[in-house]
Formats: structure tokens, sequence, C-alpha cells
């Protein structure tokens, strides 16, 4: 396993490069954009219930050029991506709704 890590305003970030591979085929979207989403201070997070059986897993959607919907889990100090992709129309609508609650 080959981990990537990185800092990202205080945020340590990490992820496995083969997936971050797989990711950005599959979605478009590279787990280096993808961490950028912690930079967002409109982020929505919230724990992923449904996909938690092994670990706690959490969501988050945030702008990072465009709405993104993030997955990720804590590691010790850092959260460490899991998917990335482009939210759907649901997710952005949420996105923009919350959003606006704090302009």
């Amino acid at each position: 396993m080959s981990d990537v890590k990185k800092i990202i305003e205080g945020q340590f970030v990490e992820w496995d490069n083969k997936k971050a591979a797989i990711n950005k085929q599959k979605h478009g979207i590279s787990f280096e954009t993808a961490a950028l989403v912690f930079t967002d201070e409109n982020r929505i997070e919230r724990r992923d219930d449904r996909h938690s059986q092994d670990e706690d897993r959490w969501q988050v959607i945030g702008m990072v050029n465009d709405v993104l919907f993030v997955v990720f889990t804590e590691r010790g100090e850092a959260v460490r991506l899991i998917t990335a992709r482009a939210a759907t129309p649901r997710e952005r609508s949420e996105y923009y709704d919350c959003a606006t609650n704090y302009l």
C-alpha cells in the first residue's frame, strides 16, 4: 500500500495511491482535489451510517471548483479519503440550501 499524506490548512489528509488512481478513472476527481473540500467553511459533514460496519465513515459535501461529495474515515489525527465524486443534484441542492443559511 503506497500512502500519500498531506497537511491541508492544518488538517492531516491521507489516501492510498492505487485507490486514488481508480477513483480518478471512475469519477474524474483526484484525491488531491478532493482533499481541498476540508477548506470549505460551508461544507456539510455527517456520519455515514449505511457504510460504517467495519469503521466509522463520514460524508462531506463541499465546494472545490464544483460541489463534491467525499467519503472519509478518521485514522488517528488524519482523515483518510475513501472516495470522491461530483455531488448529485440532491446533494448540490442540500449544499446550496445550507450555504445560503450562513450568508
